[in-house]
């Protein structure tokens, strides 16, 4: 490191406020001349996506995240016109609940249930846990259901508690068929009923149009329904209703949030390297990882409000970017693994490991030049709390870079929703100029739907099981004999009784060797 790569290397964009730091990458001077071609194609790439072109193509898919905050760009007049009309409608459906015109049989609403998975949860909470409480009180309390764990809803609902007839739920689910989403949506039911609460009266859907979700929501009555377009993935839904709804709800100046995302959209549509903080990150990506996934990257955020930007990294990277095949259908097996919490907390956490462990990652600090709304306290003569802080994330960067480890560092001015837009906004466009540069597909998900089909064969062997332990009462089975019968896989026929015998749905019967152990009709 010298303080001359650091002057060459630093690009600084006054336009957003933004700055990142790529010297500690030690990419060699030629480096970004020779990968300017491939750039200059992921450039074009990008623009024809932006036009409409089918950027999906597994699944003849348009990919238009862009359009949310810049609706003239869409390729049609129609297209357009929904998305304005659904951000007023957006706006219009949060003003009315706050002033208490669309309220519950109890009043007004001061809770947020969200029940999403995904993306559906992601965005939403980070966008609750970055903004929340930034001037005070938030108009709605946000809370979520995002997985199928039974204790996970009870937990939820038992913070919410008598505040239930006071509580507003949001389902989120494209197909409306989600078994995560569904489910919760069920056990929030439940729990409305058996207080005497009518859930129509509480629930809104966000979905695409004609959705076994819309379709429920239509007949039931619920109080609204919001659209997800096919053209918008669930990783890159934070800026539609999926994450402008509970935002607006909760008080988050959503217009803000799509400013910043546009003012980053207009900086990174710029056709040149230097010139374009997401495409210097490709670029990074590609030569710290080999354009191969060969490192990690590790995202520390020095600032408790941007805990959760790794996790919603990681969905946005590894499911776009993890693939097996590349756009001509050879096998490639790309991706990059992400993984990070916070600063200075992982100081005392797993930042030993990269210091002095195995070299298989590279860092991305990003650093929050504001340490707060108002005065700090001087915890030491002419000392905060806050410079400790960035003492912290810059001795941390130090260390490692004496130890050979890569980082880059973006810094942003502030935790707001302006700057959280942009940061939205920078890393879908990051992604997407990196898979060009790989030749990947990075708007389906193969994987996660060979998940869910697996997810449903466990069920219906379950089913299965339970129906030939019904048939034969008293009757004891080991998991093998009962795999036989039924046609199934002995050791999930295993698995799965093991489940039903801890939650009192079989009697189970241990014995030695385990594999033996019995299991009949409880």
């Amino acid at each position: 490191m010298t303080w001359n790569r650091f002057k060459t290397h630093c690009y600084q964009y006054p336009n957003v406020g933004v700055a990142l730091d790529i010297s500690r990458i030690p990419f060699p001077d030629d480096f970004l001349a020779g990968i300017e071609p491939r750039m200059k194609q992921a450039f074009a790439d990008m623009a024809a996506l932006e036009k409409g072109a089918i950027a999906n193509p597994d699944e003849q898919r348009m990919v238009g995240h862009y359009w949310l905050r810049a609706p003239q760009l869409a390729p049609t007049p129609e297209l357009a016109t929904e998305i304005t009309a659904t951000l007023a409608a957006i706006k219009e459906f949060a003003a009315k609940v706050h002033k208490a015109e669309i309220a519950g049989p109890a009043g007004k609403f001061r809770e947020l249930l969200v029940i999403g998975i995904g993306g559906s949860a992601l965005g939403p909470q980070l966008a609750t846990h970055a903004l929340g409480r930034l001037r005070g009180r938030d108009k709605l309390n946000v809370r979520f259901f995002d997985n199928t764990d039974p204790d996970g809803m009870d937990y939820v609902l038992k913070e919410i508690g008598s505040k239930l007839k006071q509580t507003l739920v949001l389902v989120i689910s494209k197909s409306g068929g989600t078994a995560e989403t569904r489910n919760g949506m069920l056990e929030a039911a439940a729990a409305f009923k058996a207080a005497g609460l009518d859930p129509a009266k509480h629930f809104v859907a966000v979905t695409g149009a004609g959705s076994k979700l819309d379709q429920l929501a239509q007949k039931e009555g619920w109080l609204a329904r919001f659209p997800m377009w096919d053209w918008v993935g669930g990783r890159t839904s934070e800026l539609c209703a999926v994450g402008l709804l509970p935002a607006a709800l909760q008080g988050i100046k959503i217009d803000q949030l799509l400013a910043g995302a546009a003012a980053m959209d207009k900086l990174t549509r710029k056709p040149s390297l230097k010139d374009n903080p997401a495409a210097l990150l490709a670029a990074m990506w590609y030569f710290a990882t080999d354009g191969r996934g060969s490192k990690d990257m590790v995202v520390l955020p020095y600032k408790d409000r941007l805990l959760l930007f790794s996790r919603y990294l990681q969905q946005l990277v590894m499911e776009s970017l993890g693939k097996e095949l590349d756009l001509q259908g050879n096998v490639v097996n790309q991706g990059i693994a992400v993984y990070g919490n916070k600063g200075s907390t992982d100081q005392h956490a797993y930042v030993q490991q990269l210091r002095e462990g195995v070299n298989n990652f590279f860092v991305t600090f990003i650093e929050v030049l504001k340490d707060r709304a108002g005065d700090s306290l001087e915890v030491e003569p002419g000392v905060t709390s806050g410079d400790y802080l960035q003492g912290f994330f810059l001795g941390t960067r130090a260390a490692l870079t004496e130890k050979d480890r890569a980082s880059v560092t973006l810094t942003i001015p502030d935790v707001s929703p302006k700057s959280l837009g942009m940061l939205i906004a920078l890393y879908e466009r990051v992604v997407g100029l990196y898979a060009s540069l790989i030749g990947i597909n990075a708007y389906h998900q193969p994987g996660v739907e060979a998940g869910k089909k697996a997810a449903g064969g466990v069920i219906a062997l379950k089913l299965k099981l339970a129906a030939a332990l019904k048939a034969a009462p008293g009757q004891a089975f080991t998991a093998e004999q009962l795999a036989t019968q039924v046609g199934g896989d002995p050791e999930l026929a295993y698995k799965i009784l093991e489940h039903l015998a801890a939650n009192g749905a079989v009697q189970k019967t241990a014995k030695q060797p385990w594999f033996e152990s019995t299991y009949t009709q409880a």
